[in-house]
Protein backbone atom coordinates (compact mmCIF):
# COMPACT_ATOMS: atom_id res chain seq x y z
CA UNK A 1 0.00 0.00 0.00
CA UNK A 2 1.00 3.27 -0.95
CA UNK A 3 -0.09 5.59 1.88
CA UNK A 4 1.69 8.66 0.55
CA UNK A 5 0.19 8.67 -2.62
CA UNK A 6 -3.15 7.68 -1.51
CA UNK A 7 -2.44 11.24 0.72
CA UNK A 8 -1.43 13.37 -1.94
CA UNK A 9 -5.45 12.76 -3.46
CA UNK A 10 -6.31 14.14 -0.73
CA UNK A 11 -4.22 17.27 -0.41
CA UNK A 12 -6.47 19.73 -1.04
CA UNK A 13 -9.44 18.75 1.16
CA UNK A 14 -6.66 18.34 4.05
CA UNK A 15 -5.14 21.72 3.64
CA UNK A 16 -8.86 23.14 3.38
CA UNK A 17 -9.90 21.73 6.82
CA UNK A 18 -7.01 22.54 8.38
CA UNK A 19 -7.28 26.27 7.15
CA UNK A 20 -10.80 26.07 8.71
CA UNK A 21 -9.97 24.58 12.07
CA UNK A 22 -6.58 27.48 11.91
CA UNK A 23 -9.25 30.39 11.96
CA UNK A 24 -10.76 29.26 15.19
CA UNK A 25 -8.90 31.27 17.68
CA UNK A 26 -8.98 28.25 20.57
CA UNK A 27 -7.61 29.91 23.06
CA UNK A 28 -8.57 29.18 26.69
CA UNK A 29 -11.11 32.00 27.56
CA UNK A 30 -12.42 31.71 31.71
CA UNK A 31 -14.11 34.87 30.64
CA UNK A 32 -16.78 32.86 28.44
CA UNK A 33 -16.38 29.25 30.17
CA UNK A 34 -19.62 27.45 30.80
CA UNK A 35 -20.58 24.61 32.13
CA UNK A 36 -21.19 23.13 28.75
CA UNK A 37 -17.91 24.80 27.22
CA UNK A 38 -15.68 24.64 30.42
CA UNK A 39 -12.96 26.10 28.22
CA UNK A 40 -14.35 29.33 26.77
CA UNK A 41 -16.42 29.21 23.54
CA UNK A 42 -13.81 29.12 21.15
CA UNK A 43 -12.24 26.25 21.93
CA UNK A 44 -15.36 24.83 21.83
CA UNK A 45 -15.78 25.95 18.57
CA UNK A 46 -12.90 23.80 17.48
CA UNK A 47 -14.11 20.69 19.29
CA UNK A 48 -17.68 21.04 17.80
CA UNK A 49 -15.38 22.06 14.46
CA UNK A 50 -13.28 18.81 14.51
CA UNK A 51 -16.49 16.15 15.52
CA UNK A 52 -18.22 17.71 12.92
CA UNK A 53 -15.90 16.63 10.79
CA UNK A 54 -15.89 13.13 12.10
CA UNK A 55 -19.47 12.66 11.46
CA UNK A 56 -19.55 13.29 8.41
CA UNK A 57 -17.01 11.11 7.62
CA UNK A 58 -19.70 8.19 9.18
CA UNK A 59 -17.04 7.80 12.53
CA UNK A 60 -18.76 7.00 15.76
CA UNK A 61 -18.09 10.40 18.47
CA UNK A 62 -18.85 11.42 21.66
CA UNK A 63 -18.29 14.94 23.54
CA UNK A 64 -18.23 14.61 26.99
CA UNK A 65 -19.46 18.06 28.95
CA UNK A 66 -16.66 20.28 26.85
CA UNK A 67 -13.83 18.53 28.11
CA UNK A 68 -12.61 16.00 25.39
CA UNK A 69 -14.12 14.42 22.40
CA UNK A 70 -13.01 11.45 20.01
CA UNK A 71 -14.09 9.99 16.94
CA UNK A 72 -13.82 6.49 16.79
CA UNK A 73 -12.71 4.15 13.50
CA UNK A 74 -15.01 0.82 14.92
CA UNK A 75 -13.08 -2.14 13.03
CA UNK A 76 -12.14 -4.61 16.04
CA UNK A 77 -13.13 -8.24 15.48
CA UNK A 78 -15.11 -9.76 18.23
CA UNK A 79 -12.16 -11.19 20.54
CA UNK A 80 -10.74 -7.40 20.64
CA UNK A 81 -14.05 -5.23 20.62
CA UNK A 82 -12.87 -3.37 23.89
CA UNK A 83 -9.82 -2.95 22.44
CA UNK A 84 -8.23 0.57 20.64
CA UNK A 85 -5.20 2.47 19.25
CA UNK A 86 -5.15 6.22 20.81
CA UNK A 87 -3.90 8.90 19.07
CA UNK A 88 -3.66 11.95 21.63
CA UNK A 89 -4.32 15.11 19.73
CA UNK A 90 -5.29 18.90 21.45
CA UNK A 91 -7.35 21.54 19.46
CA UNK A 92 -6.39 24.38 21.97
CA UNK A 93 -3.88 26.77 21.19
CA UNK A 94 -1.22 29.20 23.54
CA UNK A 95 -1.78 33.11 22.80
CA UNK A 96 -0.34 34.75 19.74
CA UNK A 97 2.15 37.20 20.99
CA UNK A 98 4.57 38.72 19.88
CA UNK A 99 4.44 40.88 16.10
CA UNK A 100 3.67 38.03 13.19
CA UNK A 101 4.10 38.85 9.88
CA UNK A 102 0.85 37.37 9.31
CA UNK A 103 -2.28 37.56 11.09
CA UNK A 104 -1.71 34.52 13.42
CA UNK A 105 -5.41 33.60 12.85
CA UNK A 106 -5.81 33.93 9.35
CA UNK A 107 -3.88 31.12 7.73
CA UNK A 108 -1.47 31.78 4.69
CA UNK A 109 0.98 30.02 2.98
CA UNK A 110 4.31 31.23 2.01
CA UNK A 111 6.76 29.33 0.31
CA UNK A 112 5.32 25.93 0.90
CA UNK A 113 4.86 26.58 4.65
CA UNK A 114 1.29 26.94 6.44
CA UNK A 115 1.52 30.28 8.88
CA UNK A 116 -0.87 30.39 11.48
CA UNK A 117 -0.91 29.92 15.37
CA UNK A 118 -1.74 26.32 16.03
CA UNK A 119 -0.02 24.45 12.53
CA UNK A 120 2.46 22.94 14.48
CA UNK A 121 1.16 23.11 18.18
CA UNK A 122 -0.86 20.99 17.48
CA UNK A 123 -3.86 21.55 15.42
CA UNK A 124 -1.60 20.66 11.64
CA UNK A 125 -0.80 17.18 13.23
CA UNK A 126 -4.51 16.83 14.81
CA UNK A 127 -5.88 17.45 11.40
CA UNK A 128 -2.55 14.71 10.10
CA UNK A 129 -3.80 12.42 12.23
CA UNK A 130 -7.33 12.63 11.05
CA UNK A 131 -6.84 12.10 8.02
CA UNK A 132 -5.15 9.01 8.50
CA UNK A 133 -8.08 7.66 10.21
CA UNK A 134 -9.74 8.85 7.68
CA UNK A 135 -7.76 7.16 5.11
CA UNK A 136 -7.59 3.86 6.74
CA UNK A 137 -12.02 4.04 6.87
CA UNK A 138 -11.73 4.89 3.22
CA UNK A 139 -9.52 1.98 2.06
CA UNK A 140 -11.72 -0.22 3.76
CA UNK A 141 -8.38 -1.92 5.59
CA UNK A 142 -8.61 -5.19 7.35
CA UNK A 143 -8.42 -4.06 10.88
CA UNK A 144 -8.25 -6.20 14.35
CA UNK A 145 -8.57 -2.74 17.37
CA UNK A 146 -10.50 0.10 17.10
CA UNK A 147 -8.69 3.44 16.25
CA UNK A 148 -10.02 6.26 18.60
CA UNK A 149 -8.58 9.97 17.88
CA UNK A 150 -8.77 11.92 20.79
CA UNK A 151 -9.42 15.72 20.68
CA UNK A 152 -8.07 17.57 23.86
CA UNK A 153 -9.08 20.87 24.87
CA UNK A 154 -6.85 22.39 27.67
CA UNK A 155 -3.58 20.86 26.89
CA UNK A 156 -1.71 24.12 27.11
CA UNK A 157 -2.61 24.63 30.61
CA UNK A 158 -3.15 21.87 32.73
CA UNK A 159 -4.42 19.12 30.68
CA UNK A 160 -7.59 18.66 32.77
CA UNK A 161 -9.25 17.52 29.73
CA UNK A 162 -7.21 14.64 29.73
CA UNK A 163 -6.90 13.79 33.03
CA UNK A 164 -10.92 14.08 32.80
CA UNK A 165 -10.77 10.96 30.09
CA UNK A 166 -8.25 8.92 32.52
CA UNK A 167 -11.09 8.56 34.92
CA UNK A 168 -13.95 8.11 32.83
CA UNK A 169 -12.52 6.01 29.61
CA UNK A 170 -11.40 2.96 29.59
CA UNK A 171 -7.08 3.11 28.37
CA UNK A 172 -6.18 2.21 25.05
CA UNK A 173 -3.75 -0.79 24.38
CA UNK A 174 -0.83 1.68 23.08
CA UNK A 175 -0.99 5.18 21.43
CA UNK A 176 0.65 7.81 20.26
CA UNK A 177 0.25 11.71 20.96
CA UNK A 178 0.97 13.84 17.36
CA UNK A 179 2.92 16.60 19.21
CA UNK A 180 6.61 16.51 19.50
CA UNK A 181 9.25 15.51 17.20
CA UNK A 182 9.76 12.31 14.49
CA UNK A 183 11.13 9.86 15.13
CA UNK A 184 9.52 8.44 18.48
CA UNK A 185 10.20 10.34 22.17
CA UNK A 186 9.67 7.38 24.07
CA UNK A 187 10.55 8.83 27.68
CA UNK A 188 8.93 12.48 28.96
CA UNK A 189 10.53 14.62 31.66
CA UNK A 190 8.86 15.13 34.86
CA UNK A 191 7.08 18.81 35.57
CA UNK A 192 7.08 20.63 38.16
CA UNK A 193 5.07 23.73 38.77
CA UNK A 194 6.64 25.76 41.85
CA UNK A 195 5.15 28.98 42.99
CA UNK A 196 7.94 31.26 45.37
CA UNK A 197 6.32 33.63 47.19
CA UNK A 198 8.02 36.64 49.13
CA UNK A 199 7.34 36.88 52.71
CA UNK A 200 8.45 40.13 54.07
CA UNK A 201 6.38 42.93 53.78
CA UNK A 202 8.59 45.39 55.55
CA UNK A 203 11.31 47.65 54.98
CA UNK A 204 14.55 47.20 57.36
CA UNK A 205 14.88 49.67 59.71
CA UNK A 206 18.05 51.93 59.28
CA UNK A 207 18.01 51.24 55.41
CA UNK A 208 19.39 54.40 53.85
CA UNK A 209 16.73 56.31 51.81
CA UNK A 210 16.21 54.39 48.29
CA UNK A 211 16.26 57.01 44.97
CA UNK A 212 13.43 54.40 43.79
CA UNK A 213 10.42 52.68 44.64
CA UNK A 214 9.35 50.00 42.83
CA UNK A 215 5.31 50.17 42.57
CA UNK A 216 5.44 46.61 40.12
CA UNK A 217 6.95 44.14 38.39
CA UNK A 218 4.81 42.11 36.07
CA UNK A 219 5.82 39.30 33.45
CA UNK A 220 4.50 36.11 31.52
CA UNK A 221 1.28 34.60 31.15
CA UNK A 222 1.45 31.22 30.91
CA UNK A 223 4.03 28.54 32.52
CA UNK A 224 4.84 26.92 29.20
CA UNK A 225 6.54 29.86 27.79
CA UNK A 226 9.61 32.01 28.45
CA UNK A 227 8.19 35.61 29.15
CA UNK A 228 8.79 38.16 26.04
CA UNK A 229 7.77 41.41 27.90
CA UNK A 230 8.22 42.58 31.39
CA UNK A 231 6.92 45.97 32.64
CA UNK A 232 8.36 47.92 36.29
CA UNK A 233 6.62 50.80 37.14
CA UNK A 234 8.94 52.98 39.74
CA UNK A 235 8.51 55.66 41.73
CA UNK A 236 11.10 58.59 41.22
CA UNK A 237 13.11 60.93 40.06
CA UNK A 238 14.37 59.39 36.50
CA UNK A 239 17.77 61.42 36.04
CA UNK A 240 20.10 59.54 34.28
CA UNK A 241 18.35 56.28 34.09
CA UNK A 242 16.81 56.34 30.81
CA UNK A 243 20.48 56.47 29.18
CA UNK A 244 21.71 53.62 31.71
CA UNK A 245 18.51 51.16 30.55
CA UNK A 246 18.91 52.39 26.41
CA UNK A 247 22.68 51.22 26.86
CA UNK A 248 21.42 47.75 28.84
CA UNK A 249 18.97 47.10 26.41
CA UNK A 250 21.40 47.72 23.25
CA UNK A 251 24.24 45.84 24.73
CA UNK A 252 22.04 42.85 25.44
CA UNK A 253 20.29 42.99 21.81
CA UNK A 254 17.32 43.77 23.30
CA UNK A 255 13.93 46.43 22.63
CA UNK A 256 12.68 48.08 25.47
CA UNK A 257 11.36 51.63 26.59
CA UNK A 258 10.51 53.87 29.27
CA UNK A 259 7.33 55.98 29.57
CA UNK A 260 7.21 58.79 32.27
CA UNK A 261 3.62 60.24 33.97
CA UNK A 262 5.15 62.78 36.17
CA UNK A 263 7.16 60.93 39.08
CA UNK A 264 6.26 57.80 38.00
CA UNK A 265 7.85 55.65 35.01
CA UNK A 266 7.42 52.45 33.14
CA UNK A 267 10.28 50.32 32.44
CA UNK A 268 9.15 47.53 29.19
CA UNK A 269 11.78 45.18 27.79
CA UNK A 270 11.16 42.79 25.46
CA UNK A 271 13.13 39.51 25.59
CA UNK A 272 12.56 36.07 23.27
CA UNK A 273 9.60 33.87 23.62
CA UNK A 274 9.82 29.94 24.09
CA UNK A 275 8.55 26.66 25.49
CA UNK A 276 9.50 26.21 28.58
CA UNK A 277 11.42 22.64 27.50
CA UNK A 278 13.97 24.76 26.04
CA UNK A 279 14.10 27.99 28.34
CA UNK A 280 17.88 28.21 26.61
CA UNK A 281 16.49 29.18 23.70
CA UNK A 282 14.30 31.98 24.52
CA UNK A 283 15.70 35.07 26.47
CA UNK A 284 13.69 35.93 29.97
CA UNK A 285 12.34 39.46 30.18
CA UNK A 286 11.54 38.77 33.64
CA UNK A 287 15.36 38.06 34.09
CA UNK A 288 16.86 40.78 32.12
CA UNK A 289 14.41 43.38 33.45
CA UNK A 290 15.10 42.16 37.15
CA UNK A 291 19.19 42.40 36.75
CA UNK A 292 18.60 45.81 35.39
CA UNK A 293 16.63 47.28 37.84
CA UNK A 294 19.10 46.18 40.80
CA UNK A 295 21.71 48.52 38.97
CA UNK A 296 19.39 51.10 40.68
CA UNK A 297 18.68 52.03 44.24
CA UNK A 298 15.38 50.89 45.44
CA UNK A 299 13.49 49.80 48.29
CA UNK A 300 14.55 47.17 50.66
CA UNK A 301 11.39 45.08 49.73
CA UNK A 302 11.96 45.16 45.94
CA UNK A 303 15.54 44.63 45.93
CA UNK A 304 14.45 41.21 48.31
CA UNK A 305 11.94 40.47 45.17
CA UNK A 306 14.53 40.75 42.88
CA UNK A 307 17.77 39.65 44.00
CA UNK A 308 15.90 35.99 43.78
CA UNK A 309 15.09 36.34 40.08
CA UNK A 310 18.78 37.81 39.42
CA UNK A 311 21.14 35.20 41.67
CA UNK A 312 18.85 32.37 41.09
CA UNK A 313 17.92 32.21 37.65
CA UNK A 314 19.71 34.88 35.48
CA UNK A 315 20.99 33.08 32.50
CA UNK A 316 21.27 29.64 34.79
CA UNK A 317 18.48 27.72 32.77
CA UNK A 318 19.70 24.37 34.80
CA UNK A 319 19.09 25.31 38.46
CA UNK A 320 22.87 25.31 38.61
CA UNK A 321 22.47 28.50 40.75
CA UNK A 322 19.77 26.79 43.55
CA UNK A 323 21.22 23.97 43.62
CA UNK A 324 19.55 21.45 41.89
CA UNK A 325 20.61 20.56 38.27
CA UNK A 326 20.65 17.09 37.59
CA UNK A 327 20.79 15.10 34.41
CA UNK A 328 20.74 11.48 33.07
CA UNK A 329 21.61 9.13 29.72
CA UNK A 330 17.51 9.02 28.87
CA UNK A 331 16.07 12.18 29.22
CA UNK A 332 19.26 14.87 29.63
CA UNK A 333 19.53 17.55 31.94
CA UNK A 334 17.04 19.75 34.37
CA UNK A 335 15.45 22.69 32.90
CA UNK A 336 14.31 25.82 34.84
CA UNK A 337 11.62 28.57 33.44
CA UNK A 338 10.88 31.53 35.81
CA UNK A 339 7.78 31.75 33.67
CA UNK A 340 5.38 34.41 35.49
CA UNK A 341 6.38 37.84 37.20
CA UNK A 342 4.00 39.45 39.87
CA UNK A 343 4.84 41.77 42.49
CA UNK A 344 2.54 44.74 43.57
CA UNK A 345 3.86 47.53 46.11
CA UNK A 346 2.16 46.77 49.47
CA UNK A 347 0.83 43.45 47.83
CA UNK A 348 1.84 39.98 46.78
CA UNK A 349 5.35 39.14 45.23
CA UNK A 350 5.83 35.97 43.80
CA UNK A 351 7.86 34.18 40.98
CA UNK A 352 6.20 30.90 39.24
CA UNK A 353 8.42 28.50 38.10
CA UNK A 354 8.05 25.69 35.44
CA UNK A 355 10.53 22.90 35.90
CA UNK A 356 11.03 19.65 33.61
CA UNK A 357 13.23 16.78 35.17
CA UNK A 358 14.81 14.03 34.21
CA UNK A 359 13.59 10.32 34.86
CA UNK A 360 16.12 9.36 37.60
CA UNK A 361 15.48 12.17 39.51
CA UNK A 362 13.29 12.33 42.54
CA UNK A 363 10.65 15.02 42.31
CA UNK A 364 10.69 15.12 46.44
CA UNK A 365 14.46 16.24 46.66
CA UNK A 366 14.26 18.87 44.02
CA UNK A 367 11.33 20.51 46.05
CA UNK A 368 13.63 20.53 48.85
CA UNK A 369 16.33 21.98 47.28
CA UNK A 370 14.11 24.68 46.27
CA UNK A 371 12.83 25.46 49.34
CA UNK A 372 15.99 25.46 51.38
CA UNK A 373 17.44 28.17 48.64
CA UNK A 374 14.05 30.35 48.79
CA UNK A 375 14.14 30.75 52.46
CA UNK A 376 17.69 32.59 51.91
CA UNK A 377 15.96 34.77 50.10
CA UNK A 378 12.82 35.37 52.44
CA UNK A 379 10.90 33.52 49.95
CA UNK A 380 8.52 30.42 50.81
CA UNK A 381 6.97 27.87 48.61
CA UNK A 382 3.56 28.65 47.92
CA UNK A 383 2.13 25.99 45.76
CA UNK A 384 3.66 22.89 43.96
CA UNK A 385 2.20 20.95 40.98
CA UNK A 386 3.65 17.76 40.06
CA UNK A 387 3.87 15.42 36.59
CA UNK A 388 6.30 13.04 37.33
CA UNK A 389 8.10 11.46 34.28
CA UNK A 390 7.29 8.87 31.60
CA UNK A 391 8.90 6.07 30.07
CA UNK A 392 8.27 3.14 28.01
CA UNK A 393 10.65 0.55 26.97
CA UNK A 394 12.35 0.87 23.84
CA UNK A 395 11.72 -2.82 23.57
CA UNK A 396 7.87 -2.48 23.34
CA UNK A 397 5.97 -4.29 20.48
CA UNK A 398 4.24 -0.91 19.74
CA UNK A 399 7.61 1.13 19.94
CA UNK A 400 8.66 -1.34 16.92
CA UNK A 401 5.59 -0.61 14.98
CA UNK A 402 6.38 2.54 15.01
CA UNK A 403 9.47 2.42 13.93
CA UNK A 404 8.91 0.12 11.02
CA UNK A 405 6.09 2.62 9.84
CA UNK A 406 8.38 5.49 9.78
CA UNK A 407 11.24 3.70 8.69
CA UNK A 408 9.38 2.67 5.77
CA UNK A 409 7.99 6.08 4.59
CA UNK A 410 10.66 8.17 5.20
CA UNK A 411 14.24 5.70 4.53
CA UNK A 412 15.48 7.19 7.94
CA UNK A 413 16.18 5.01 10.42
CA UNK A 414 13.38 5.77 13.81
CA UNK A 415 15.95 6.38 16.70
CA UNK A 416 14.58 6.89 19.74
CA UNK A 417 14.37 10.63 21.51
CA UNK A 418 13.33 11.92 25.11
CA UNK A 419 12.04 15.32 25.80
CA UNK A 420 11.96 18.26 28.15
CA UNK A 421 7.84 18.85 27.21
CA UNK A 422 4.94 17.57 28.23
CA UNK A 423 2.23 15.54 25.94
CA UNK A 424 -0.77 13.28 26.64
CA UNK A 425 1.59 10.32 26.49
CA UNK A 426 2.78 10.79 29.24
CA UNK A 427 -1.46 10.67 30.84
CA UNK A 428 -2.17 7.20 29.10
CA UNK A 429 -0.37 3.58 29.85
CA UNK A 430 1.79 2.78 26.25
CA UNK A 431 2.05 5.98 24.82
CA UNK A 432 4.73 8.05 23.55
CA UNK A 433 5.16 11.34 21.34
CA UNK A 434 5.35 10.65 17.51
CA UNK A 435 6.13 13.80 15.34
CA UNK A 436 5.70 15.71 13.54
CA UNK A 437 8.34 17.55 13.49
CA UNK A 438 10.75 15.93 11.44
CA UNK A 439 14.77 15.44 12.32
CA UNK A 440 16.44 18.75 11.44
CA UNK A 441 13.38 20.77 11.56
CA UNK A 442 12.64 24.23 13.25
CA UNK A 443 10.49 23.63 15.76
CA UNK A 444 8.22 27.12 15.63
CA UNK A 445 5.42 26.16 19.06
CA UNK A 446 4.78 28.86 20.86
CA UNK A 447 6.26 31.18 18.57
CA UNK A 448 5.58 34.26 16.76
CA UNK A 449 5.06 33.23 12.96
CA UNK A 450 4.33 29.76 14.04
CA UNK A 451 4.24 27.40 10.49
CA UNK A 452 4.03 24.01 9.11
CA UNK A 453 6.03 22.63 5.52
CA UNK A 454 3.16 21.72 3.76
CA UNK A 455 5.57 18.58 2.34
CA UNK A 456 6.33 17.91 6.07
CA UNK A 457 2.63 17.71 6.91
CA UNK A 458 1.75 15.32 4.09
CA UNK A 459 4.89 13.10 4.81
CA UNK A 460 3.57 13.07 8.32
CA UNK A 461 -0.25 11.96 7.82
CA UNK A 462 1.29 9.03 5.68
CA UNK A 463 3.53 7.72 8.84
CA UNK A 464 0.46 8.13 10.92
CA UNK A 465 -1.81 6.18 8.37
CA UNK A 466 0.44 3.34 8.21
CA UNK A 467 1.61 3.56 11.74
CA UNK A 468 -2.08 3.15 12.77
CA UNK A 469 -2.64 0.37 10.32
CA UNK A 470 -0.13 -1.89 12.02
CA UNK A 471 -0.87 -0.96 15.78
CA UNK A 472 -4.75 -1.75 14.84
CA UNK A 473 -4.02 -4.69 12.90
Amino acid sequence: MNFYQEVLKRKDDLLSDLTDLLKIESTKDPDTKSEENPMGVNVAKALAHMLDLSTQQGFSTKNYKGYYGYAELEGATPSNEDEHIAVLTHIDVVPATGKWTSPPFEPEIRDGKLYARGAIDDKGPTMAAFYAVKLLKELNLPLKRNVRIIFGTDEESGMSCLKTYREIERGPVGGFAPDAMFPIIHAEKGQMHVKCELTTDHIEAGQAPAEFTLLSFHGGTRPNMVPETAKAIILGDLGDVGEKFEGYVKENGLTGDITSSNDSHTLTLNGISSHSMEPFKGVNAGCKLANFLLGLSLDKRAEKYLALIDQGFHEDHFGKNIGIDHEDDITGPLTVNPAIFHYEKGGKGFVQLNLRYPVSAKAENIENGIGKFLNEYEYVIGEVRNKNPHHVDGDAPMIKALQQAYEEETGQEATLLSSGGNTYASLLPNCVAYGAVFPGKVMTAHQKDEYMEIDDLLKATAIYARALYYLAS
